[in-house]
């Protein structure tokens, strides 16, 4: 009776797991190398910092 039982469980466990049926393999896309334009002007982050040293001069000066 336990062999039985044993038995059923299993088939049912099996049968469970193929439930879903056979799936289409997806294609892997090959990896894409992105390439970061260069600047064109080398003062383009040295402009940010200089104004805000600015602001931060014209505050202190103002008090």
């Amino acid at each position: 009776m336990k062999k039985i039982v044993l038995a059923t469980a299993l088939s049912l466990a099996a049968s469970s797991s193929f439930a879903g049926g056979f799936s289409q393999p997806v294609p892997e896309t090959p990896p894409v190398a992105v390439v970061e334009p260069t600047r064109t002007s080398s003062s383009g982050g040295i402009i940010v910092p200089l104004l805000l040293l600015l602001v931060v001069a014209a505050a202190v000066a103002s008090n």
